[in-house]
């Protein structure tokens, strides 16, 4: 039997056996993603007749919250352990566990009360994770969204306020997503920044246990004693939001995608409501707007309802007309990108027609006069299926604009020949800015042809000793190069130079390579006869001996 139904079952036990005590006793729940200490440190000093602990992860298994769900459960308090990347999932640093915890899943539960036990009567919760309560929004609208509602006739005061509102409302911190989720629970502690690694919370756990704070947990309310302990690690508490909250609208419209009751047909009638609001509101929801109509591209999900709702939108000339009109005015070239394929897919561009966009967007890049590795990344990715080739002729530089290899990169990854050699050109420049340029080039466009990749190689061994060269050859250890020449190149830098990061960017290069290719027995004797002395911790150089005395 699983042991969150044993967990149930000895609840239920008690509860024919001691009526009192069960109705006095807590559960509390623990998600332990990453490290158990704070759960076990909780477990030690809360007093076990008062608390039965639950753990909700089960090993192994993908839906464990939706297990947790149908087994009935009912938390009073919440105790989540794992990494957090500060937006989206908490998750753990151990290389063996895949168990995660999505914000999204965690926003379906909430939004869908397809859950209504598990977290309906919680009175605190604790998230141990770095920035889970940091109150700085994690994006922020920009002014496009000003210049949209002056288009619409306020005046720019107005607009302003507006702006300040909306991200008040939708800027979306980790704050504002966990108050959210956690709708209407009194108590949720988290840190506004870093937060302790489990030993230091369970120690700093301990010492408020022990000065009587046993008594504090579960109540309701905020822990002063707790807060205190926690202070020099950021620790901090909110609530969750309620109706009566000023932007409890806000959360609504998030609920429109999250809740897994609502058909696609009225999911799809309230993307068509937003469509039809001002464009600058429209703009805050573009992620979610953007995820869900991809899903609608399964086959199951169309039925004619939903064809019938997506022909509906299509049909909307007035939304249209304002959507493209902010798409084209937006500040972020990957934001313009992304509404140009919202439009594509809600039926307002034609695929002929948002190659077209994208290629004015394109050429209107090109003749910014500072370019770097995030429009490259951009037009790499937009023209990943090769069919943008040529867009790069359309535009042309602004007179006295540089010429310089950001921009050559861009050209590159838009089919140029000469755009390209340009940018290999910058990857053994003496500048680190443009080393950084052709390695975010070549992210998206490795080289395949092996006189190129010789090429390449022997310019790297001719730079001089510099953190430019290091991160030159690291992008050519991306090409798990195992030709014969190039690592004579590489063997013969190894000897000649007198620098330690450079050695151990090669030894890098050579552990990528097959066995086959590094299996000489003159190469472990030049590794340890010409090896520089290295800074404690740098041991590239070391794991490749290791390797090679052990083939």
């Amino acid at each position: 039997m699983p042991p969150k139904l044993l967990a149930i079952l000895f609840a239920t036990t008690l509860c024919w056996s001691t009526p009192l005590a069960a109705t006095e006793k807590q559960t509390v729940c623990t998600i332990t993603v990453n490290s158990s200490d704070e759960k076990e440190a909780f477990r030690r000093h809360l007093p076990a007749d008062k608390y039965q602990f639950v753990e909700l992860v089960e090993r192994g298994r993908p839906d464990w919250l939706g297990s947790a769900c149908r087994a009935g459960i009912s938390c009073d308090v919440l105790i989540v352990s794992g990494h957090f990347d500060g937006s989206s999932v908490f998750f753990s640093d151990r290389l063996e566990a895949n168990e995660h915890l999505p914000v999204d899943e965690l926003e379906r539960v909430s939004c869908s009360d397809s859950c209504t036990g598990l977290f309906s009567r919680l009175k605190e919760v604790h998230l141990f994770g770095c920035n889970t309560l940091n109150p700085q929004p994690l994006s922020s609208s920009s002014a496009e969204i000003v210049r949209s509602f002056v288009r619409d006739g306020q005046s720019l005061k107005e607009a302003k306020q507006q702006l300040r509102s909306l991200n008040a409302g939708h800027g979306e911190s980790s704050r504002d997503r966990m108050r959210q989720v956690f709708k209407d629970v009194p108590v949720i502690y988290g840190f506004s920044s870093t937060a302790p690694l489990g030993p230091a919370a369970a120690s700093t756990l301990t010492g408020f246990f022990r000065a009587n704070g046993a008594h504090e947990i579960g109540k309701g309310r905020a822990s002063r004693g707790l807060l205190g302990s926690f202070a020099p690690y950021g620790m901090t508490a909110t609530q969750g939001m309620t109706e009566q909250d000023p932007h409890a609208a806000v959360r609504r419209d998030v609920c429109q995608f999250a809740d897994d009751r609502l058909s696609d047909v009225k999911r799809l009638g309230f993307v068509h409501q937003l469509l039809q609001r001002k464009t600058g509101e429209t703009r805050i929801h573009l992620d979610r707007i953007q995820k869900y109509v991809k899903l609608l591209d399964d086959p199951a999900r169309r039925t004619p309802e939903v064809d019938h709702a997506l022909l509906g939108i299509a049909g909307d000339g007035a939304a249209r007309a304002r959507f493209l009109d902010f798409a084209r005015d937006a500040d972020r070239s990957e934001v313009r990108a992304r509404m140009l394929d919202v439009a594509r897919d809600l039926g307002w561009l034609s695929a002929k027609e948002r190659r077209d966009e994208l290629a004015t967007l394109l050429g209107e890049l090109q003749t910014r006069s500072v370019v770097g590795m995030t429009e490259v990344d951009l037009a790499c990715t937009l023209n990943q299926e090769q069919d943008l080739n040529g867009a790069f002729s359309q535009r042309r530089s602004p007179e006295g604009a540089v010429e310089n290899v950001a921009h050559a990169a861009v050209r590159a990854c838009l089919g140029s020949t000469a755009g390209r050699a340009r940018t290999l050109q910058g990857l053994v420049s003496p500048h680190d800015a443009d080393v950084q340029i052709a390695r975010a080039y070549l992210r998206h466009r490795p080289i395949s042809d092996a006189t190129e990749l010789r090429q390449v190689a022997a310019d790297i061994t001719l730079m001089r000793a510099s953190d430019a060269q290091v991160r030159a050859l690291e992008a050519l250890g991306r090409h798990y190069v195992s030709d014969p020449e190039i690592l004579g190149m590489l063997m013969r830098l190894y000897s000649e130079t007198a620098s330690s990061s450079v050695q151990a960017a090669i030894a890098g290069i050579l552990l990528r390579s097959d066995r086959q290719s590094i299996a000489d027995a003159r190469l472990l004797g030049i590794l340890l006869k010409d090896r520089r002395r290295s800074p404690p911790g740098d041991d590239m150089v070391d794991a490749l001996i290791h390797h090679l005395q052990a083939l």
